[in-house]
C-alpha cells in the first residue's frame, strides 16, 4: 500500500471524524445549508497554507503541487486572508 493511499485514508477519517462531531454538536437541529462550501473552506484554507510552508513560499512550486494555476493560487490566498 502506498503512502499517498495510507496518507488519504487518514484524512477522510479525520474528516468523517469532524463531520461526526458537526452533526452531534448539530443536537436534532437542521444543517446550515452550504454545508459543502463550509467543509471545502475548512479543508482549502489549511491545505493552502500548509503547501506554502513546504515550498517556503514559493507560489509557483505550491500551485504546481497542488495542482492549480498560480493565479487560481493567488485568488485563494487573497480569498482565505493568506500573505
Amino acid at each position: 500500500m502506498s503512502d499517498s493511499l495510507i496518507d488519504e485514508n487518514d484524512m477522510a477519517r479525520h474528516v468523517r471524524k469532524a463531520l461526526k462531531e458537526y452533526f452531534k454538536d448539530l443536537d436534532g437541529e437542521k444543517p446550515c445549508c452550504g454545508m459543502y462550501d463550509m467543509v471545502m473552506d475548512c479543508v482549502e484554507k489549511p491545505l493552502i497554507e500548509m503547501a506554502l510552508e513546504h515550498v517556503n513560499g514559493n507560489q509557483t512550486r505550491a500551485s504546481e503541487m497542488l495542482g492549480i494555476n498560480r493565479n487560481t493560487l493567488r485568488k485563494k490566498m487573497q480569498q482565505h486572508g493568506i500573505s
